[in-house]
């Protein structure tokens, strides 16, 4: 199920306020524009408090934007209890601590066929299978093999790389038409990570999901996504085809991001100063000049009253170009800026 322009799942213009009891108002995002196509993988990608995660949850239906809206195959997400629930049923979330997203009391084969029962998808099973069946299909697909093995054993006797494939399991048992992932390797050994990150791409090519990756791992995005968003306060601030963004980055944040990821073998790191504003004082201009590398080393001295005083427009949610939110790119002439 898409809308017109073929998009599986779209947030035009999302905000999300968090008020204290103060009546202090936290951006956790600002105006973000995202799109997922049906069998497309799109990796979120910028540092802890960039608004990704926020992002994610809030295309999920876990929070409900104070701003903008979230399609789901045209169609306005329905923030109803009936709504919900068949919006996720198509759309499941895994979570990046199977430890902690598992219950300890339960076994896996309860884990798998908890949302079996909540949407009863036993009785709508188009081959007629039973509960056990489903069960067993779901691990199977995940590549725990022999399921049957597993249906009585508690996450604390699973290592952490088949704990995530439970997790996997569980949600791929709805038959959903888009995972998102958020970061689904983060807490795994490298051996396992490559595992975990294989099966995705395997599940797409085999399925024709769509997978939505949150990360701050640019590696692990290069490796895995069709497209990229890199974030940063609260707005995607560079998108686009990942092999064009990360081989040709234009954003001097992306640019930071990328110089220190080893397989680029970058020669001089740029280490950013400070860490991401408090959401509560968002920066006039564009909201990274504080701490850019081109400001500091003068290299954007001919937009630098720009940087500092003009806000710059929400980036597009086309699947098509790479865009950049950047005063110094545009004023380079650069397309798409």
């Amino acid at each position: 199920m898409t809308d017109g322009s073929g998009a599986l799942l779209r947030g035009s213009g999302l905000s999300v306020v968090f008020r204290s009891r103060g009546g202090v108002e936290a951006r956790a995002l600002d105006g973000a524009d995202v799109v997922l196509n049906p069998g497309e993988i799109l990796a979120l990608v910028g540092e802890s408090g960039s608004g990704k995660t926020t992002l994610a949850r809030t295309l999920m239906g876990l929070e409900r934007p104070t701003a903008g809206e979230v399609r789901y195959g045209g169609e306005p997400l329905r923030y109803t209890t009936r709504g919900l629930r068949d919006f996720r049923r198509r759309v499941q979330m895994v979570l990046q601590d199977p430890a902690g997203a598992l219950n300890p009391r339960h076994t896996v084969y309860e884990s798998v066929a908890e949302g079996l029962r909540l949407h009863g998808m036993v009785a709508h099973d188009p081959e007629g299978r039973n509960e056990a069946e489903l069960v067993a299909a779901a691990l199977a697909s995940a590549g725990l093999r022999p399921p049957e093995g597993l249906f009585l054993r508690y996450p604390h006797e699973l290592s952490g790389g088949q704990r995530q494939r439970v997790l996997i399991a569980g949600a791929l048992a709805l038959n959903p038409e888009l995972l998102i992932a958020d970061e689904p390797v983060s807490s795994l050994d490298a051996s396992i990570r490559g595992e975990i990150l294989a099966l995705l791409l395997r599940l797409r090519q085999q399925r024709g999901l769509g997978v939505l990756v949150v990360t701050h791992d640019l590696g692990l995005a290069w490796n895995i996504a069709d497209r990229i968003a890199v974030m940063y306060l609260g707005r995607v601030v560079e998108t686009g085809p990942t092999e064009e963004v990360l081989s040709a980055p234009r954003h001097p944040y992306t640019k930071a991001l990328l110089s220190v990821v080893p397989e680029t073998g970058a020669l001089t790191p740029v280490v950013l100063t400070g860490e991401i504003p408090d959401p509560t004082r968002i920066p006039a201009g564009c909201r990274f000049h504080p701490r850019c590398p081109a400001l500091a080393d003068g290299s954007a001295a001919a937009v630098e009253q720009a940087c500092r005083s003009e806000s710059l427009d929400v980036l597009p949610d086309s699947p098509e170009g790479h865009h950049v939110a950047c005063h110094l790119v545009a004023h380079a002439g650069v397309s798409g800026g």
